[in-house]
């Protein structure tokens, strides 16, 4: 059986790396769009088509959401064993708990700006995502899904000018050389409940994470 990854937010900086990440470690992908406009920049960023299922949604809707995992139950779209996202959490889990397959991941990026607090607005959002994460790798350490935080702390964009490689002193990388990340973790069944930590861009070469609690 080939793995299949659900990932939102597919058209971003970030949902490119992990659609590349997860087609470099021989998984598909399901990927949620706005709209066709969209799926057409995520296909240019990440370079082919083969291997990836294109689904329209509103994510900021619960029942739009939700209607991605019933077209799942019913066929209409593939299964799948991961989820890439910083949603969707009750719309997926549930599924991924029902399957059982012992392999699951579910992997949320979230960003610096919740420590530095330098724009007040993602700070506040990102802080509500670090609370969010130990909850949710407390619920699933037991089980088969294997939750994990990636905490990115510089900038992923889909192209960066040769020689500049930062911006207001923050280290900046593109789509594709953050992709061995998610590569990498989704093969790594010993990280589980845990903060794979993306400082600077060495990181993608070798992951340095902790347990996201003490027990």
């Amino acid at each position: 059986m080939t793995e299949t990854v659900l990932v939102f937010g597919a058209s971003g900086n970030v949902g490119v790396a992990a659609i590349i990440g997860a087609l470099s470690a021989n998984r598909h992908v399901i990927a949620v769009v706005r709209n066709q406009s969209s799926a057409e920049k995520m296909f240019k960023q990440v370079g082919r088509r083969e291997s990836i299922t294109v689904v329209e949604a509103d994510i900021t809707s619960e029942d739009s959401v939700k209607s991605i995992v019933d077209q799942v139950r019913r066929g209409i779209l593939p299964s799948f064993q991961h989820v890439w996202a910083s949603l969707a959490y009750r719309a997926t889990v549930p599924y991924l708990l029902e399957q059982g397959f012992a392999g699951s991941t579910w992997t949320m990026c979230t960003g610096g700006s919740g420590d530095t607090g330098y724009r007040v607005a993602p700070a506040v959002t990102q802080g509500a995502l670090f609370s969010f994460a130990v909850a949710a790798a407390r619920d699933n350490d037991k089980t088969n899904i294997r939750f994990n935080e990636v905490y990115l702390a510089y900038r992923v964009q889909f192209e960066v000018e040769t020689g500049n490689q930062t911006f207001a002193g923050i280290h900046m990388t593109t789509s594709k050389d953050f992709a061995p990340l998610y590569e990498k973790l989704l093969d790594r069944a010993d990280i589980r409940s845990s903060r794979v930590k993306a400082l600077s861009p060495e990181d993608v070469l070798k992951l340095s994470y902790e347990k996201k609690f003490s027990d």
